[in-house]
This record gives structure tokens, C-alpha cells and sequence, in this order.
């Protein structure tokens, strides 16, 4: 099935992108997420509506890039969650929750669409995650979970 991407889906491409992907993936994943529309003659008007926005909204150069990373890398950022005893928390912590917290510590503005979170986060600790500045750069957040 041939469909538009309006976000940024890691491994498949960017918003504005017109991909080929399997229907299933297509029907039950990126179009009741919004992350894609379907294809169609109609829709090419659409895709340079996309790609506009998204030149606005996206980091243009590698050095803006870099400027980002090195803000994010020097924020001590801390998120204050209920939990448990044991340290285990009521349910995780979501890429929203971290990217309010990196903005609440004097961080740059992120889009939760950027924050890479590998494994869930569901203890209190110290934890790190990636933020997707760019197609060739990516900073490393470490972010401590601590009880609320």
C-alpha cells in the first residue's frame, strides 16, 4: 500500500515521504496513529503542505544540531514519579513525560516524536534515553527517576 507519512517514523522516513509498505502495517498501525495518510492523486497537494512544515519545525543543519545536543547533554534532568516499595513505578514513564521534564529543567523544547526510550522505563533510577536531533546526530538524555 502506498501511503504518506505525516511524522517521522524511525526506520521508514520522514513526514512528506511517500513509501510502499505492507497493508497491515499501513491499516492497523500508521494510519489510525496518524503517523501516515493513504496515498492518493489528490493527496501529492498534501505532501508539499507536509514537507513545508516540517522545514519550519526541523533543525536545517548539522551545527544547529550539535548546539542542541550539547544543551541536552548538560541538563540534569530529574522526573518525579509515583511508585512502589519496591521502586517499581505505577506504569512508565512515556516520551511526553520526558520531554516536559527536559523543558521543566531548563532544556531546549523536544517533540516526544524525537525521544527514543530502547527499554521501558519502569524503575526508579538512573536511566538514559536518545533524542533524535537529526538524521546523523542524537543526544543521550540521562534522566533520574525518582519517587514522588
Amino acid at each position: 500500500m502506498k501511503i504518506i507519512l505525516t511524522h517521522e517514523v524511525s526506520g521508514l522516513g520522514a513526514a512528506g515521504d511517500v513509501v510502499d509498505v505492507k497493508d497491515g502495517y499501513a491499516r492497523n498501525y500508521l494510519i489510525p496513529r496518524k503517523f501516515a495518510i493513504r496515498w492518493t492523486k489528490g493527496g501529492e497537494k498534501d505532501v508539499e503542505q507536509i514537507r513545508r512544515a516540517r522545514k519550519i519545525h526541523e533543525i536545517q543543519t548539522i551545527e544547529q544540531a550539535n548546539q542542541v545536543k550539547a544543551q541536552l547533554e548538560g541538563v540534569k534532568v530529574r522526573l518525579a514519579v509515583r511508585a512502589g516499595d519496591a521502586g517499581r513505578l505505577f506504569g512508565s514513564v512515556t516520551p511526553a513525560d520526558i520531554a516536559s521534564a527536559i523543558k521543566d529543567a531548563g532544556g531546549p523544547e523536544v517533540d516526544k516524536r524525537r525521544i527514543e526510550v530502547t527499554t521501558p522505563i519502569k524503575s526508579l533510577g538512573a536511566h538514559e534515553t536518545s533524542v533524535r536531533l537529526h538524521p546523523e546526530v542524537a543526544a543521550k538524555v540521562n534522566i533520574e527517576v525518582v519517587a514522588a
